[in-house]
């Protein structure tokens, strides 16, 4: 009967820990019902009672939290090609100006190489 008892308290003291951290990172306007302070004071001082109120009536019906980060690929509600107001790219090769710009930027980065090296062959030779 004593193991009952205390595999029972160890849940009721799993779920206080687990609703004083959840009271504790929600934002304060995701809190409903009472104020994010009252509720921590209510979870720390009742402990089982205030983790069941927390649970029914303070803790937010949604979570405001993205499910995944977006550098994990999670980038939100729509697809990376059907969101709103997405810039389509046009056909690069009917962009010559943006061919143009390819070009002279090559173009710069070949004659910084070509110096580069000029100047670490100088180097070199003094």
């Amino acid at each position: 009967m004593p193991l009952i008892y205390g595999g029972f308290g160890l849940v009721l003291l799993a779920l206080w820990i687990f609703c004083l951290f959840d009271v504790i990172i929600t934002a304060e306007q995701d809190c409903r019902n009472l104020p994010k302070g009252l509720w921590i004071l209510i979870v720390l001082f009742l402990p089982e009672i205030g983790s069941i109120l927390w649970l029914v009536a303070g803790r937010p019906q949604t979570v405001s939290r993205p499910s995944r980060p977006p550098y994990k690929g999670d980038t939100g509600r729509f697809p990376e090609y059907d969101r709103p107001g997405r810039f389509v790219p046009s056909n690069p090769d009917d962009d010559e100006e943006f061919l143009r710009r390819c070009r002279e930027r090559a173009e710069e980065q070949r004659r910084a190489y070509h110096e580069r090296q000029q100047q670490t062959e100088k180097n070199k030779d003094e």
